[in-house]
């Protein structure tokens, strides 16, 4: 008797990290009797909103959405992008202290994104201009918004182009409140079940080990994706958001995640308290 293959669609954002993270499953390294994925690739403010909708059994999420999609998804232990010290930067085109944001326009890759949350979080006063990620730098150039928030890699490669880091939110995260900043985190449908769940997870885990343990034909598929970054650039940005973190999220980052959606709840950016749950 053979066991039926379940394709399952895995979604993801088309970065560097992100394909150094699947490239074990999107080239076959990795297998399954039981699962086939199926990958999808779109940014990170669409998969939150589609994640909303229910539409994939697998995606990735911000953390920040989760409270949004927790009656349809359950957690990844394995996968999440976190930022231990660093993260998230609001940058402008002139030097600006942290203070100055207060009542600016900034530009946002998005409202679920963990960025805005805690941007949110640090300074409760601004006029937010959502914009696709990748428009965000040339809308502070142009003048259009006073700075913007920008995640993926400009967080390396804004100081090349000529513009100023106001702040970084995964530093202040780190400095307030002695904890890493969880950013991403894949997530799956409840209606796969506890056994095609696990195996999901297992199959994913296997996936990172698997980059994090052949770094350097890993980081060769992941530099097609490596926007305006050579390779040096891009090793270390996978190097922030592919990690040991990644591989297993641990207790610490359940605890840092729970606080950083806890402190959204109360200052009533987030509409309910959600307790997190995990598939490990």
């Amino acid at each position: 008797m053979t066991t039926e293959v379940r394709e399952i669609v895995c979604a993801h954002s088309p970065d560097s990290d992100d394909a150094y993270m699947f490239y074990a499953l999107a080239t076959r390294k990795i297998r399954s009797v039981v699962v086939q994925f199926r990958h999808v690739l779109e940014d990170i403010q669409t998969l939150n909103q589609k994640a909303c909708m229910g539409e994939y059994e697998l995606t990735a999420i911000s953390y920040h959405a989760y409270p949004f999609v927790a009656g349809n998804y359950v957690l990844m232990s394995a996968g999440s992008s976190v930022g231990d010290g660093y993260g998230p930067m609001v940058i402008a085109s002139r030097p600006m202290a942290p203070e100055e944001l207060k009542g600016k326009r900034i530009a946002i890759p998005g409202k679920l994104t963990t960025a805005y949350l805690t941007l949110r979080l640090m300074q409760p006063d601004f006029v937010a201009v959502e914009l696709p990620f990748d428009r965000i730098l040339e809308a502070v150039r142009g003048g259009k918004v006073d700075a913007g928030l920008v995640i993926h890699e400009a967080q390396l490669t804004y100081g090349k182009k000529g513009y100023h880091n106001v702040v970084d939110l995964g530093r202040w995260w780190k400095n307030t409140h002695g904890l890493p900043l969880p950013l991403g985190a894949n997530v799956l449908r409840r209606d796969l079940g506890a056994g095609l769940s696990w195996e999901c997870c297992r199959l994913v885990r296997e996936s990172i080990r698997y980059a994090l343990e052949h770094r350097e034909e890993s980081l060769n598929y992941a530099m097609q994706f490596a926007r305006d970054m050579e390779a040096p650039l891009a090793e270390r940005f996978v190097g922030m958001y592919v990690n040991d973190y990644t591989l297993d999220c641990g207790e610490l980052v359940p605890r840092a995640a729970q606080k950083l959606l806890d402190m959204g709840y109360e200052a009533g950016l987030i509409p309910h308290r959600v307790e997190l749950e995990f598939v490990r």
